[in-house]
């Protein structure tokens, strides 16, 4: 199993709009695409309490060039960004990490 670590700084004033579009759309097109989430978090401490952060768990790293490619090409996807940003940017910048269990995680 991989997993992937993912940080989603809003641009400030926008991550209610943020966390709408992940609650509201993105899920359903995750699950279409057969996208699995580990879970999602705010910052309640931390360098910015701007940032989304979210672990998706993958089978290898071809699966996930897979899904994770179709669900970024998916049409409806790209109406829905255009959509919830009609009205400017959301996203201020995104970071991925790919992480491979440790033989001692609890997460395997």
């Amino acid at each position: 199993m991989i997993y992937e670590l993912r940080i989603y700084r809003s641009v400030p004033g926008q991550l209610p709009a943020l966390l709408s579009r992940f609650q509201d759309q993105t899920l359903r097109f995750w699950e279409k695409h057969g996208i699995r989430q580990v879970g999602f978090w705010t910052t309640v401490i931390g360098k910015s309490n701007l940032d989304l952060t979210y672990i998706l768990a993958w089978e290898s790293m071809a699966e996930r060039e897979q899904r994770w490619t179709a669900f970024v090409r998916d049409p409806e996807w790209i109406a829905v960004v255009h959509e919830t940003e009609r009205d400017g940017q959301i996203v201020e910048n995104i970071s991925s990490e790919l992480l491979a269990p440790t033989a001692f995680s609890l997460m395997k």
